[in-house]
């Protein structure tokens, strides 16, 4: 037991370590039967438990693990020619973003990560419309740029993969691997500009295994689950944990405004 409770990184409860894992795995599973979602959730309850700090980075390599094991399981569905126009921009916008990351107050990432997230969830959604190559390589920039900052932008990525006109298999191996560049893209930049994943390492493998038997659970019931009602519990749930963010961030900045 001492062992164990050595693995788990010192600003973290056991107990909150190991909601942690369970919640990789029933995230992912959630991913997987519906498509979307998963990594919006993770990354509201990691904001409740895990260091601001950490937060972001440490949300990017579980994801890294949760989707690219989705993409291995659905490799004979992914849209490759999408894929790769995504990337390269991915790969563009990661580039800019490792030139201007820094470390910002803990109060203004609650408040970025809340209000993007509630945007997310009842902002205006994109119309269905395939998007051009240069659009795409655009869409693949500018997503993963913003991720460094606010963490999950899958539903925004998913907005760019659901104009295309791919069945349910193929949305989700395609949206897999897109998300699968951009978190391997995010480990890269976080890495360069200093933060250490060492002492989250085996938290973030734990999670990565918990997420591939969501994974596996997911894409088993992905033709049984109507999504309609969990669609709805899930938006209530996200839009609360979002609230509970703005509302941290807003009783350590109003003392200071009114001061």
């Amino acid at each position: 037991m001492p062992e164990l409770l050595s693995l788990i990184p010192a600003d973290l409860l056991p107990l909150d370590a190991l909601l942690l894992v369970a919640m990789a795995g029933l995230t992912s599973l959630m991913t997987a039967t519906l498509g979307i979602g998963g990594g919006v959730l993770l990354l509201v309850i990691m904001a409740q438990l895990v260091p601001i700090a950490a937060l972001i980075p440490v949300h990017g390599l579980v994801q890294l693990g949760s989707n690219a094991n989705r993409a291995l399981m659905t490799r004979q569905h992914i849209d490759w020619p999408l894929s790769r126009r995504f990337l390269i921009g991915a790969a563009c916008g990661a580039a800019l973003a490792s030139l201007v990351v820094v470390q910002l107050p803990l109060e203004l990432i609650q408040l970025a990560v809340g209000g993007f997230i509630l945007w997310m969830i009842w902002g205006p959604k994109p119309a269905a419309k395939t998007l051009s190559p240069l659009k795409t390589l655009m869409a693949g920039g500018l997503t993963t740029f913003f991720s460094m900052f606010v963490g999950a932008t899958g539903p925004l990525v998913a907005a760019f993969v659901h104009r295309h006109s791919h069945d349910k298999m193929q949305t989700v191996a395609t949206f897999a691997t897109t998300m699968t560049g951009q978190h391997l893209l995010k480990g890269v930049v976080f890495s360069v500009v200093g933060f250490s994943f060492a002492d989250w390492l085996p938290l973030i493998v734990a999670m990565v295994l918990s997420g591939m038997l969501g994974t596996w659970i997911g894409l088993n019931l992905l033709h049984r689950v109507s999504s309609v009602w969990f669609n709805r519990l899930f938006r209530v749930v996200v839009t609360l944990l979002a609230l509970r963010l703005l509302w941290q961030a807003g009783e350590t900045l109003l003392p200071r405004l009114l001061s």
